[in-house]
């Protein structure tokens, strides 16, 4: 297998050196992942800046721009190959339910599904690395899986996994589901800056909303790992007839 590796939480984050490990021996693994945290980033590109790209002492290499970037820049041109798999993470957080849409992770492996290569989004479920290397294993055993059903090189496909911070042994099984939703994420922060302006931080995301038994976030409570098929398209096409009334004139 040929398998590009980005990731959000830049090129030096535990999470992508573990996921990196886990792969390297299943066939030509290169890295290419953000110089900085880009955490939040979604689908961003640097349109308005050049964007320039280093190697690191361990071959990983590194962009000065977005996930979406390094992804991008890897797949026009850098590599010179086309992947059959684009993986990012694995993410310090999870990323369910309407989080997705705010994501760097996903957003780097979204630009590999838009650029038609199968892509699998990797996160833990709660910050600061605990059993980091359970996680790892599991992503290792999924791509095994997913090269063995021989889908990779068909139609591109997009998968967002959120993993708990478990022990292997105490993982559960995998889980297909869909996407929870959130409530409204908290107040926006306030503080006074030292020349007395006033400066406005991003609140916290809410809890979940919608956790019922068929969502990522019911699955992972429950020790499993969550697995949920993406896709692109955003029309509500229910609503299109009753739109058309109402506007299409």
């Amino acid at each position: 297998m040929k398998i590009l590796v980005s990731n959000d939480d830049g090129y030096q984050a535990p999470g992508i050196i573990a996921l990196y490990e886990a792969l390297k021996d299943l066939g030509q693994v290169e890295v290419v992942a953000p110089e900085q945290n880009n955490s939040a980033k979604s689908n961003a590109l640097t349109l308005n800046a050049p964007l320039y790209v280093h190697k690191a002492s361990n071959g990983f290499r590194y962009v000065n721009g977005t996930p979406a970037d390094c992804v991008h820049i890897a797949l026009t041109g850098l590599l010179g190959y086309k992947p059959d798999l684009v993986v990012s993470g694995i993410n310090n957080g999870a990323n369910m339910g309407d989080d997705t849409i705010y994501s760097g992770t996903v957003g780097a492996a979204m630009e590999g599904y838009l650029m038609g290569i199968p892509a699998v989004a990797f996160s833990q479920v709660q910050k600061g690395w605990d059993h980091l290397g359970a996680a790892a294993a599991r992503a290792r055993a999924l791509v095994q899986e997913l090269s063995h059903a021989h889908i990779l090189g068909s139609k591109p496909w997009l998968l967002n996994v959120n993993v708990p911070n478990k022990p292997f042994d105490q993982l559960g099984a995998n889980k297909i589901c869909r996407l929870g939703r959130r409530h409204a994420a908290e107040r926006v922060i306030t503080q006074e800056s030292p020349r007395g302006e006033t400066m406005y931080w991003i609140g916290g995301a809410g809890p979940a909303k919608d956790d019922a038994h068929d969502t990522d976030f019911y699955a992972t409570k429950n020790g499993h790992v969550s697995i949920t098929p993406l896709q692109i398209d955003l029309t509500e096409y229910a609503q299109l007839s009753a739109w058309s009334k109402v506007l299409d004139h």
